[in-house]
């Protein structure tokens, strides 16, 4: 059996610390992803571990560490042309900006980008603001750990 200790358990707890908190419940927004929203997206880490919805989804992409990235910049995903300008100019994803993205893609982008031509490739919409916050809460658990654990242990 392996303990935790020292730095290490220093290290663990910062970044437990240091997870942004949601308004949205994990449980809540787990349903929600499972019904809505896995049968375009996964969530699958570095190592290929799917550990949300359905192994090669193809349709969206990989949403692991979607919290704090740029939109439009997963490898080997073909984003539209609106979300990668969205991206470019500076905007992550946070829970603010999911909110209004998974109420209304197309909307969003338009006002974003002050073009009314923009659109998404999702056309999908989240029915109101307290579920897309739950799917929030739920896809903010993944990555953001391993992400802190790795800055915690190059410092």
């Amino acid at each position: 059996m392996k303990f935790i200790t020292g730095a290490a358990l220093s290290a663990l707890t910062l970044s437990f610390a240091s997870l942004p908190a949601f308004a949205g419940d994990i449980e809540a927004g787990e349903s929600a992803f499972q019904s809505q929203c896995q049968n375009c997206h996964n969530v699958t880490n570095e190592a290929g571990d799917v550990l949300a919805g359905r192994p090669n989804m193809r349709t969206g992409p990989n949403l692991y560490g979607v919290i704090g990235r740029q939109p439009g910049v997963v490898d080997g995903f073909r984003y539209g042309a609106s979300l990668v300008e969205v991206g470019e100019s500076g905007v992550v994803w946070d829970e603010e900006v999911m909110v209004a993205y998974l109420l209304d893609p197309t909307t969003y982008l338009r006002d974003a980008l002050d073009d009314r031509r923009a659109r998404s490739q999702m056309s999908f919409r989240v029915r109101d603001e307290a579920t897309a916050r739950d799917i929030i809460a739920f896809l903010g658990q993944f990555g953001a750990v391993e992400k802190e654990e790795a800055a915690a242990e190059g410092s």
